[in-house]
């Protein structure tokens, strides 16, 4: 789809201590640095309100940093905004596509808005719409439109300019598992056959494990580990034995203080409500009647012991102290953030 002007060593994105403060004080995004080469798949792995869609509003030229620098196809965002914007796509997160024109209006507005000439914009609408598998759909209001072909619409309008790199911000949030699948299919086709780098935000770990070829792990604004998904995982090491405990039975600082100088285990993780833990250790096979050992020793009632094999979920606990899943950021953080950014792309 497009010619290649970087080699797939070559640095396409180069990222600096990049940083967005909001209101002189919420630090979205602390310092970030980082580099993504041509014809990779990159992403960024983290919960809400970690800092991954203000990064790409910023890589975007759609909102400025307040530090640092950063470059796309050796232009600089802040300084040649125009040159960079005309080397990538952008699919957002939130649905933008218009609901009262069909699919193939809706790609007729964009190539307006890109200056495209007609003759053109004929051949790239029919090229995507294949490629998205639109075209029988093509002259029906988008308000028919599933919730995975409006996010297929969405990636169609990002590719008809053809872009050095595409962003996809979210691309299967709130998605079933089967159209996720679909999407999937469709990223890894745009990468492997037309050498697009793909930049995309997810917190779904599956998501970021089945696509990426590099991912960067990002909480509270700040890149804690960077790399493939399997030196990640062998970052933790060994295996994790997950132990679910009764309600009647939490784990103390005492218990987890002394269940950690075991020489069986490399290190121990407690959830927050105390009722479960994943122990860290190098062989879990022989771990684990040692550990189920201990946990009686202690007087600690186990509802279910079981053994898994070290996951990107297991690498976000290992560097922030809890799982994705276990969200703290407050309603009133989340929506604070949201009017902040608000107000700061008006």
């Amino acid at each position: 789809m497009n010619e290649r002007d970087f080699r797939d060593k070559d640095d396409i994105i180069e990222v600096q201590n990049l940083t967005k403060i909001f209101n002189g004080s919420v630090r979205a995004v602390d310092g970030i640095t980082f580099n993504v080469k041509a014809g990779e798949i990159f992403g960024f792995l983290g919960p809400n309100g970690a800092g991954k869609t203000t990064t790409i509003l910023m890589l975007c030229t759609l909102l400025k940093p307040t530090e640092g620098t950063a470059k796309l196809c050796r232009q600089d965002i802040v300084q040649e905004p125009d040159m960079v914007r005309s080397c990538i796509g952008y699919a957002p997160q939130d649905i933008s596509v218009d609901e009262d024109l069909t699919g193939l209006e809706n790609l007729k507005l964009h190539a307006t808005l890109y200056h495209m000439p007609r003759n053109l914009a004929e051949n790239r609408i029919a090229e995507v719409l294949q490629l998205v598998d639109l075209e029988d759909a093509r002259d029906r209001l988008v308000e028919t439109y599933s919730g995975g072909m409006r996010k297929r619409l969405e990636i169609a309008e990002g590719l008809l300019h053809r872009p050095r790199i595409l962003f996809l911000d979210e691309p299967t949030l709130g998605l079933d598992l089967q159209t996720r699948a679909h999407i999937w299919e469709y990223i890894k086709r745009l990468n492997n056959e037309y050498g697009v780098t793909i930049f995309l935000t997810t917190h779904y770990m599956e998501e970021a494990d089945m696509l990426c070829d590099r991912i960067a792990i990002i909480d509270y604004g700040r890149i804690v580990c960077i790399g493939t998904g399997s030196h990640l995982k062998d970052q933790v090491g060994g295996d994790v034995i997950e132990v679910k405990l009764s309600q009647t039975s939490p784990v103390t600082e005492k218990v987890a203080k002394a269940l950690k100088e075991q020489p069986f285990v490399k290190d121990v993780m407690v959830s927050p409500d105390k009722l479960s833990l994943n122990v860290f250790v190098d062989r879990g096979e022989t771990a684990t009647p040692k550990l189920a050992g201990f946990l009686s020793e202690a007087g600690l009632v186990a509802n279910s012991i079981s053994m898994l094999r070290p996951s990107l979920d297991d690498v976000f606990l290992k560097y922030t102290g809890r799982r994705i899943r276990e969200d703290k950021s407050s309603p009133e953080e989340f929506w604070r953030m949201r009017r902040a950014l608000g107000r700061a792309r008006a």
